[in-house]
């Protein structure tokens, strides 16, 4: 019988699809690809594929879950399975530099933005960058890691001498121009089948750690605002009646990339220019945001699933 194959390296975040999946009544299997053995001879089961890998795999020690699920998928695609966030997707979602030179490819504005590999290096870019503040980040990172804002080239060399310093796992640093928004928000928009599915608001004042999952608000995603039992406001908040312009260039960027479900991160500027600056193809959805609104990310993605597993 086919089945729906969820491909993934953390149960927590994978809890919400499963019980979408459930109440749908749906055949599934979870694939959990931290380690594993592959016959490349083989032939694959029957069914569709869902890539849910995520770049922050190693801060979870999944060091290498990214090149096995490379290894898998590449194997899946050779005998012609359907694979959602496939082999274009995972090649994205390891990597900024690779995202910044696609969304270019198709268009859309990005921060400036240097790589660079040593710590000597790294100086050297935010030299070059010529900008009075300037944010550094890991290029395979995820949840924020990696992301830092300075105002000084000295600070930023303190900072690489200190023991704090976080080195990214594949050693790409990247240096990139900090975009000032009038307003400390970001605005996460989420994609499903490669549409628009919503914009969600996402308060930046207390840091640049923005992963939405419910597994990573437990204790400090949330920050004073307004709530209205609580007097406090939630950091997630979805956006009503809203769909910029540039949505029709963010779609048209994933179906160029071959990419179904995935947020793109954007802030705008001073001057209502919008910079696009990180790609999530395994993305999560905040269930308090969700519930006001009564729309369910996850549920979309179940009956998505369906519609392709009848499909196949």
């Amino acid at each position: 019988m086919s089945k729906i194959y969820v491909l993934h390296e953390n149960s927590e975040w994978t809890i919400h699809l499963q019980h979408r999946l459930d109440e749908l009544g749906l055949p599934y299997e979870l694939w959990h690809l931290d380690q594993g053995l592959l016959d490349l001879s083989s032939e694959p089961p029957k069914g569709i594929f869902y890539n849910r890998i995520s770049a922050s795999s190693h801060t979870r020690d999944h060091r290498y879950a990214p090149e096995f699920t490379q290894a898998v998928i590449a194997w899946l695609e050779r005998h012609d399975r359907i694979v959602i966030n496939g082999t274009s997707a995972l090649r994205l979602e390891v990597s900024k530099v690779n995202q910044y030179m696609a969304l270019n490819k198709s268009g859309i504005e990005t921060p400036k933005t240097l790589a660079a590999v040593g710590k000597k290096q790294i100086i050297e870019a935010a030299n070059l960058l010529h900008m009075p503040s300037f944010i550094t980040k890991h290029n395979r990172a995820g949840k924020g890691q990696g992301v830092q804002l300075f105002h000084s080239i000295q600070a930023l060399q303190d900072y690489i001498d200190g023991p704090n310093f976080d080195p990214p796992i594949d050693g790409i640093t990247l240096i990139q121009q900090y975009i000032e928004s009038p307003q400390p928000f970001i605005v996460r928009h989420e994609f499903i089948a490669g549409k628009f599915l919503y914009g969600v608001k996402v308060d930046t004042s207390q840091g640049f750690q923005l992963c939405p999952a419910d597994a990573c608000s437990i204790e400090d995603m949330f920050c004073p605002t307004d709530d209205v039992r609580t007097s406090v406001k939630a950091k997630f908040e979805i956006l009503e009646n809203y769909r910029p312009a540039f949505i029709d260039s963010y779609e048209k960027f994933l179906k160029d990339n071959n990419i179904q479900i995935a947020a793109i991160e954007a802030i705008q500027d001073s001057n209502g220019i919008s910079y696009a600056y990180d790609v999530n193809t395994n993305t999560n959805y905040n269930s308090d945001a969700e519930k006001i609104v009564g729309q369910f990310a996850m549920l979309e993605i179940a009956n998505y699933l369906a519609a392709k597993l009848q499909d196949s």
